[in-house]
């Protein structure tokens, strides 16, 4: 985008504010040439942190434009390597957190454009959403600051996007960092008020790790994970009782025909497929087992609302589970 040089971004800088005029202008330049240097990427960046005054065609803008530089852009073209997103998510945060909305819809659109991402990078989003429930403060509660605790249904439907991202439109089961800050998000949840929203997914994402772990297939991240239509009225302060009946009789009722016994030579087309995600992003995937699974259900020493309802579906599908996973979901079940 040569002509990013002919615009007055040192004017903008020091002026402190981004006009619709800037933003057209902007846009203008990306138009006739949509190749962004590096230069020039580091000039919307300084940009973006800089100016505190945006106008509301700035964020699309803003996004979408590194987003192609990211993604279509640096090599290699489509997807980012580990040293890559490090960069990447080094340049938009601080000590682990972005403070800017912006940068945070970057974060995600990228996720989502990109074939494939490391699962840090992944992880670095997730992360995202525990610290708006621990903290009650980032850009994801700009509106409602202090509310620490709590997971806003906005928030559910993030994670379940980033999930889907980096799942694109393959049968990836939860990996197991994915899985850890699913557990740690919902420990920072306070009892016992629960969230439908939250508790549906996290139940069915943690049903996908135990079916890929008992050498289950698994259906696409779009489908295990996909939100039922019961959810839409639910008002999310449903006695944990009613909760519980509601997801097991209903939502996750039509999650189990997904789930099916693998056969040898699917175990090892998937073994290769994850290799070569490995292989094209240069970052290890780590996939749950049946142990690591069972450690961490109820670690504290006690179920949380979600837990609980994690290990009263698993108790149904018990046949279907690794014998480790079956004998601390029976052990959980009586002792509930």
């Amino acid at each position: 985008m040569s002509a990013l040089q002919s615009l007055p971004i040192t004017e903008m800088l020091q002026r402190g504010s981004i006009h619709e005029v800037d933003v057209l202008r902007l846009k203008s330049a990306f138009h006739h040439d949509s190749a962004i240097t590096a230069d020039e990427a580091e000039a919307l960046f300084a940009l973006n942190e800089t100016c505190q005054s945006q106008h509301s065609t700035w964020d699309g803008f803003y996004v979408e434009a590194l987003t192609d530089y990211v993604v279509a852009q640096v090599l290699p073209e489509g997807y980012l390597t580990a040293d890559e997103a490090h960069r990447f998510f080094k340049r938009i945060s601080s000590e682990g957190f972005v403070e800017r909305k912006t940068d945070l819809d970057l974060l995600v659109n990228v996720l989502t454009k990109s074939r494939w991402s490391p699962v840090s990078l992944s992880c670095a989003a997730l992360n995202q959403v525990k610290h708006a429930v621990t903290t009650g403060s980032g850009p994801l509660r700009a509106a409602y600051p202090g509310e620490s605790g709590t997971i806003r249904e906005s928030e559910v439907e993030l994670v379940r996007r980033i999930l889907y991202a980096f799942g694109g439109d393959g049968a990836v089961p939860i990996t197991q960092a994915e899985a850890d800050v699913l557990f740690e998000i919902n420990e920072q949840i306070c009892e016992p008020q629960a969230n439908a929203a939250w508790m549906d997914l996290f139940v069915k994402a943690l049903t996908n790790v135990a079916m890929a772990c008992s050498g289950q297939a698994v259906p696409t991240r779009e489908e295990s994970l996909r939100r039922d239509p019961w959810l839409m009225e639910a008002t999310g302060e449903l006695s944990q009782l009613a909760l519980l009946s509601a997801m097991v009789s209903a939502s996750l009722k039509g999650v189990r025909s997904g789930y099916r016994e693998q056969s040898s030579e699917e175990r090892a087309l998937m073994r290769l497929e994850m290799q070569r995600i490995e292989i094209i992003t240069n970052e290890e995937i780590v996939a749950a087992d049946a142990a690591w699974l069972c450690g961490r259900i109820g670690r504290r020493g006690r179920l949380t609302a979600s837990e609980a309802a994690l290990v009263a579906y698993l108790s149904q599908e018990s046949r279907k589970i690794h014998p480790e996973l079956q004998a601390k979901v029976q052990r959980l079940a009586e002792a509930a």
